[in-house]
């Protein structure tokens, strides 16, 4: 033990590697890679005789469990026991000591590990990129590390002023404690990304700040009483932070308050010192790190917020816990092909798993049933969750094994919320993540919240018939109650001023605020939201107590039917309370919004209000739709200006830019079809809007408008599915390319035709890997290819320097004929873009053959260089006379001479 402690005190040979080299985990952390400072021969006798009573006194310390042991005749597996302990605490310290220093080191070296693994070198970039300008988030980190010094003195000054004296009073066993450091470190909080929203509303300005923090903190604490020191030397934080700056106002400082919080709960990692050292011990360190982040999610996750007014006359609760956005009703259904768990004879056998899933959304967390011995469970359970902030949250689902002593992972897999809200409706398997296998299915549905009663009997009855279908029915609305303050509460017992709390009850839901100490009118600011089944039936229960629960101070009962009667559905007032002081009142604002789902039902078109026609003042309406170069057509009302179609029409579309879709309305009449209006819709509004149902003003006319329910269709991956083939036909002259896109990139395919050439029979059928997916994404292909009889066959070559002397050989094979004689055909040819009498050309008319053969030579004034500029458009024609009702186009193509060499010519068919 001696001579460990002895090459513990030699100092680190220099490295010889790189800058970049990582450090270890012996050094501790906030030192960063430094060396030990050696022992001097120079050394003053004292320090060196205190150094070594140092390493014997910890050699006595570590021999005294095993000597008292002896002594006291206790069993040798307590010691082994006391050992145990200690390595676990010593490998979950080296390994917390590693991930800190570890973080450290690359966030001081984010730039060279960057520069090495991601960019180019600046050679490599064009010119106009310029690589000196310093990004938002450069600034914003060169901000906080100039003012992080004075930042660690507020922190410092806000410790030992204030917060230390408040737990000094808090209990006589703390009286004694102080601060004895306090050092926030060099290493200063970055930014790591810096995103805006300002689609939501204009009246405030968002931002999430992508943090990350890994610091050489040191607070040491002392509680001189007990002889108990404690302490922080080191600290890891990774998470988005959001920021609100709202309401924006025309005076200085230009914004009401700023409000920030944590969408998801951060990464926290704390590198305990002294007594709070026991806290890496395994099993606690899990337990206390859940237990702080609990605490600090209950101040800075949502829905809970930090809001600090910078003006005064601010309703602070309402920026705190403002309305939510929406409820997301989620139907967890089954799952498939999870991942067996609970394997027999060591793993030789596949056995099976016991499933369960644990959703959450923020800090709103549900479990369901496990389903013993399934690896396809089926749970069919329903959660409503409160959206808060979108976008930004996230349905997080995660799936596991039970088992007696720790649950196995079975995968998880997230959905932004935002989706939902666009979507309404979203029903479809997704795949788990970090497993080898396993999907799951998920109907979610989106709930916008309304200010007004006059659809809740509506929606009271549909939740009564889905009653059947869950175990109890769906929640008709929400309950937000904001607590505001109390006045004149009773004085306690021995005329002593109470410490008052509230419980708020709906139903069998209650809820506390936060306890105000020593005071007769607290001011609580919190908000609780409540699902509501049925407001007619439901009260809300107020009781206001002292902070022990014991002494009643007041309470009040007001039945939600009150609500549906009033205006936006808002009570905002002060309440008298019963049982109480004369005086005794509660200010409480309660607000109640009814949840309306978008059920989706058949999309319809109908349209109102045209131009009247000639005939009796009416109209004969009809639709065409022209999309992606498809023209639908709707059947004609007769003699309606208010017509109704009820027609259903799909097309699949790329997300191509700029690409419409044109709606033209007609009047039927014998002659000429009469102009009634026309519209047009981006298809990029539709996609990222994915569901819309509204009215369009027709443009070009008077007056007329038409109702539309568009919706672009997700994709599916329900296996069993696949089944239902799609079949498409299409003449093709080049390789395959498959590509879509639902709003976002999914993937895309280019098939070379001679791999379908290669297959037997012309049939290719197999699965095919997507480019810009996962790698796990395909699609299942069949190709079949039949080659067409009608072709052409044609030979194009030039001189070296001019198409002074090009030839044009062609061959034509099984033409179509256009008469029963057959047909005449000839060749014309123009060179694009120009569409002068210079570029064109026609070859001779082959009167009545259908296997024409053409041999002639053009001449152009062309050089090679400005041909590989031009497109050669051949049409094969049918030679008609004038008043012949023949047609006269067999066949066309077109060729991009840059795709040719000319120099040495190109047959092909």
């Amino acid at each position: 033990f001696l001579l460990d402690v002895k090459e513990g005190l030699k100092p680190s040979p220099p490295s010889r590697d790189s800058d970049l080299a990582m450090p270890t985990a012996d050094a501790e952390p906030g030192i960063g890679t430094e060396p030990l400072a050696p022992v001097s021969e120079n050394q003053p006798q004292g320090e060196r005789a205190v150094s070594v009573l140092w390493s014997f006194g910890k050699c006595l310390g570590a021999l005294l469990p095993v000597y008292l042991a002896g002594y006291y005749g206790l069993s040798v597996s307590i010691v082994l026991f006391g050992l145990v302990i200690y390595m676990g605490w010593k490998h979950g310290r080296q390994e917390k000591v590693m991930r800190l220093k570890s973080a450290m080191y690359l966030l001081d070296n984010e730039r060279e590990f960057t520069t090495q693994t991601v960019f180019r070198a600046k050679r490599d970039l064009p010119p106009w990129v310029s690589t000196d300008t310093p990004s938002v988030r450069v600034i914003l980190c060169r901000i906080l590390q100039q003012a992080w010094p004075f930042i660690g003195q507020y922190l410092e000054k806000l410790l030992v002023e204030i917060i230390a004296p408040a737990i000094r009073t808090s209990s006589i066993h703390l009286q004694t404690l102080s601060f004895t450091k306090v050092n926030i470190g060099d290493k200063a909080l970055k930014v790591a990304g810096v995103k805006a929203h300002t689609e939501n509303d204009k009246r405030q300005v968002m931002l999430d700040l992508y943090l990350s923090y890994a610091g050489d903190v040191e607070i040491n604490v002392e509680i001189k009483k007990y002889f108990c020191k404690a302490g922080v030397k080191g600290v890891q934080l990774h998470g988005m932070l959001r920021v609100i700056l709202e309401p924006l106002i025309g005076n200085i400082p230009l914004v009401g308050a700023v409000t920030m919080f944590f969408i998801r709960r951060p990464k926290l990692d704390i590198n305990w010192t002294g007594l709070t050292n026991l806290l890496d011990i395994p099993g606690l360190n899990a337990m206390s790190d859940t237990m702080i982040m609990d605490a600090i999610a209950s101040h800075l996750v949502l829905p809970n917020r930090l809001t600090i007014p910078l003006v005064a006359d601010l309703h602070v609760a309402q920026l705190r816990s403002p309305l939510p956005r929406g409820v997301v009703r989620i139907h967890l259904l089954e799952a498939e092909d999870l991942t067996a768990k609970d394997t027999v004879i060591k793993g030789l056998i596949d056995g099976k798993s016991d499933p369960y899933a644990v959703l959450r959304v923020g800090t709103q967390i549900f479990t369901s049933h496990h389903v013993d011995s399934n690896l396809n469970p089926q749970w069919r359970e329903m959660y409503e969750v409160i959206v808060h902030e979108v976008p930004g949250q996230e349905l997080e689902v995660e799936v596991f094994d039970k088992d007696p002593d720790q649950d196995d992972f079975l995968g998880r897999v997230k959905i932004d919320l935002d989706i939902v809200k666009k979507a309404r409706v979203v029903d479809d398997w997704f795949d788990l993540r970090d497993v080898a296998s396993g999907s799951v299915h998920l109907r979610l549905e989106w709930l916008s919240l309304l200010s007004s009663a006059d659809r809740l009997t509506e929606v009271i009855a549909k939740n009564q018939n889905l009653t059947s279908k869950v175990a109890e029915p769906p929640s008709a609305a929400i309950l937000a109650v904001y607590l505001d303050q109390a006045y004149e509460l009773p004085m306690r017992k021995g005329n002593k001023d109470p410490s008052p709390m509230v419980q708020i009850s709906v139903q069998d839901k209650t809820k506390e605020s936060k306890t105000c100490y020593g005071t007769t009118s607290p001011v609580w600011e919190d908000a609780f939201t409540f699902f509501i089944k049925d407001p007619h039936k439901q009260n809300i229960d107020i009781q206001v107590k002292d902070d022990d629960r014991a002494l009643s101070l007041g309470s009040l009962k007001i039945p939600l039917a009150r609500l549906v009667g009033v205006p936006e559905l808002t009570m905002d007032q002060w309440f008298q309370l019963e049982n109480s002081g004369s005086a005794s009142r509660i200010f409480i604002k309660i607000v109640l919004r009814v949840g309306i789902s978008h059920t989706q039902i058949l999309k319809h078109l109908f349209c109102d209000n045209f131009m009247g026609g000639m005939v009796k003042g009416k109209s004969d309406p009809y639709v065409k739709i022209r999309v992606g170069g498809i023209t639908f057509r709707s059947h004609t009302i007769k003699e309606n200006l208010n017509p109704v179609w009820n027609e259903l029409y799909e097309v699949i579309l790329t997300q191509l830019p700029g690409q419409e879709i044109q709606f033209e309305l007609f009047d039927k009449d014998i002659d000429q079809d009469d102009f009634l209006g026309r519209f047009k819709l981006s298809l990029r509004d539709i996609i990222s809007a994915r569901y819309t149902d509204t009215w369009y003003t027709l443009n070009d006319v008077k007056s007329g408008r038409v109702h539309l329910m568009l919706e672009w269709l997700p994709r599916v991956s329900d296996l069993s599915r696949l089944e239902q083939v799609q079949y498409f036909y299409f003449p093709l002259s080049n390789d395959l390319d498959l590509s879509h896109s639902w709003g976002q990139a999914l993937g895309s395919l280019t098939l070379p035709l001679r791999e379908v050439l290669a297959e037997t029979d012309l049939v290719l059928d197999r699965w095919l890997n997507l480019d810009g997916a996962l790698p796990e994404s395909q699609i299942l292909l069949m190709v079949i290819l039949k080659v067409l009889q009608t072709g052409c066959l044609f030979s194009l070559c030039c001189s070296s320097f001019s198409w002074s002397n090009a030839v044009l050989s062609a061959y034509c094979l099984a033409l179509v004929a256009r008469s029963k004689d057959g047909a005449d055909p000839y060749i014309s040819f123009i060179l694009l873009p120009d569409k002068k009498a210079t570029t064109k050309r026609k070859t001779v008319t082959k009167k009545k053959d259908l296997s024409p053969e053409f041999n002639e030579r053009f001449d152009f004034d062309l050089s090679v260089e400005e041909s590989s500029q031009r497109r050669l458009d051949l049409s094969v024609k049918n030679s008609v006379s004038f008043i012949s009702r023949e047609k006269e186009l067999i066949g066309k193509l077109q060729l991009d001479l840059d795709q040719i060499d000319l120099k040495t010519g190109v047959t092909q068919w």
